[in-house]
């Protein structure tokens, strides 16, 4: 069974859909619905009193009950549900799965956890969670820098089905090993964010600054300048997405962009060069540029990430753009090099739409805001409108599908309150007949869904809505 057959297979159910015009008309989840819903208090794996407060502010801001009981169910998931806490060589050691798959994707647990940031500085018990994830992603990055996926132990070989047999130097201690440039932009992200709320350097250790150097190197590897580097994939599927052809891809003129294997919805590209992959990787070069000295890592390593970062960004202005409908030009999803692109947007971070929120660009970016009107059309072959939700969806999972991840992308890159609402009537609609918020959603049925244990996409309804709660709090 391949990982998308196993997601679907996961996620079917025949629980009814909800269909409820207006935000303020929803009513209160029944009983039966959201009772026992969250875990109780003595099965969860990580217990946080800073989270536990901000939820009781949240229930008495929130004047919607539905979406009040969604945030209580979604915002504590990944503490609840999907946090190993443990130590190595005397350290924090923190191992997040993504939820009903039992590995560690670099994407997923730093993405998980980011909502929490806020609250280190109050909770020693959460900011040590936070030391042993960058400690943890690290030796990961170690491991194998091309791995998207790892085992939580070490040694171990992998135990997903779908990885057993694939044509790739697959090591001890990788789960998954798909190369994707936003697997080691995360752990930048969640590093330099993590410094930033709280000035605290203790998790950069020389293994950190061993991973951060890896980081760098395997971007300019991954040019690919002079040869196609040490990385090949292959893998007997059903499904083209889930190998590359030769091992390498398609055909590039080498230009300065960093190819990549896989998109982070960890289908294959169909051009290597993924534009919103290679603007992630421009915001974590300077990132670590800025993070180089109070880490140790020294202003020569700063020097080297940001003339990186300069040439990626000089490359992806040079070559990432299409004509835009109406005129203008829009970012590409994909292209070669050679004069061919791709247009599309895909519902997994990073995406087109994700930019502002990534720090590529401002919310209020001409370009930004012509790909957006485009990725948000019948432009993108992945944007559909239903009974039920309107959104982007995904290669990745069945036509007419919606992922709420999209959807609070949405929210959380517009100051529009009209579409940040539809937007989370869309999810509400969505997610209501279960209390929790998954992977993907048909458009007509909200009983038709894949994944009822998807941490990603819970913690961030969770951060979507606090956001919303400094920003917009009418609309709650």
């Amino acid at each position: 069974m391949q990982r998308r057959q196993f997601l679907t297979t996961l996620g079917a159910t025949t629980l009814g859909a909800l269909a409820t015009p207006a935000l303020a008309e929803i009513p209160p989840m029944s009983p039966q619905v959201a009772s026992g819903v969250r875990l109780p208090p003595q099965q969860r794996g990580f217990r946080s009193a800073a989270v536990e407060a901000t939820i009781a502010k949240a229930r008495r801001a929130i004047r919607n009950p539905a979406l009040a009981r969604l945030f209580e169910n979604t915002y504590p998931n990944t503490l609840d549900t999907t946090v190993e806490l443990g130590e190595v060589d005397g350290k924090p050691d923190t191992f997040v799965i993504t939820g009903d798959i039992k590995a560690l994707w670099l994407r997923d647990s730093s993405a998980q956890v980011t909502p929490y940031l806020p609250l280190v500085t109050d909770d020693k018990a959460l900011q040590r969670l936070f030391v042993g994830l960058i400690h943890r992603q690290a030796r990961c990055i170690l491991i194998d820098p091309y791995a998207n996926a790892y085992m939580h132990d070490p040694k171990a070989r992998t135990d997903l089905s779908w990885s057993q047999t694939d044509f790739t130097d697959m090591k001890p201690g990788v789960a998954e090993r798909k190369w994707e440039i936003d697997s080691l932009c995360y752990p930048v992200r969640l590093s330099y964010l993590y410094w930033r709320q709280t000035g605290d350097v203790s998790a950069f250790d020389d293994t950190w600054r061993a991973a951060m150097h890896t980081i760098v190197d395997t971007f300019r590897v991954q040019q690919r300048k002079e040869t196609n580097g040490p990385y090949r994939f292959q893998r007997t599927a059903s499904e083209p997405t889930e190998t590359l052809a030769r091992g390498y891809g398609a055909p590039t003129r080498k230009v300065g962009l960093i190819h990549s294997g896989f998109r982070p919805s960890d289908d294959a590209c169909l051009y290597p060069f993924l534009i919103p992959a290679n603007h992630f990787a421009v915001v974590s070069l300077r990132q670590l540029a800025e993070l180089a000295e109070p880490s140790g890592l020294g202003a020569a390593f700063a020097q080297s990430c940001l003339a990186l970062a300069q040439e990626v960004s000089d490359a992806l202005n040079a070559y990432g753009r299409l004509g835009a409908p109406g005129g203008g030009d829009m970012w590409a999803y994909e292209v070669d090099g050679f004069g061919n692109g791709l247009f599309m947007d895909d519902a997994n971070v990073p995406s087109l739409l994700s930019l502002p929120y990534l720090g590529a660009c401002r919310i209020d970016d001409p370009l930004y805001l012509r790909t957006r009107r485009a990725v948000l059309s019948r432009r993108n072959p992945y944007y559909f409108e239903g009974k039920v939700l309107s959104g982007v969806g995904s290669p990745h999972s069945e036509p007419d599908t919606v992922w709420p991840i999209a959807l609070m992308m949405q929210i959380l890159t517009t100051q529009d309150k009209a579409e940040q609402r539809t937007c989370l009537e869309g999810i509400l609609r969505a997610s209501a007949p279960r209390g929790f918020v998954n992977e993907s959603v048909h458009k007509d049925d909200a009983s038709h869904f894949t994944r009822s244990w998807f941490a990603w996409a819970n913690s961030l309804f969770g951060e979507t809505v606090l956001t919303l709660m400094r920003s917009a709090p009418d609309l709650l």
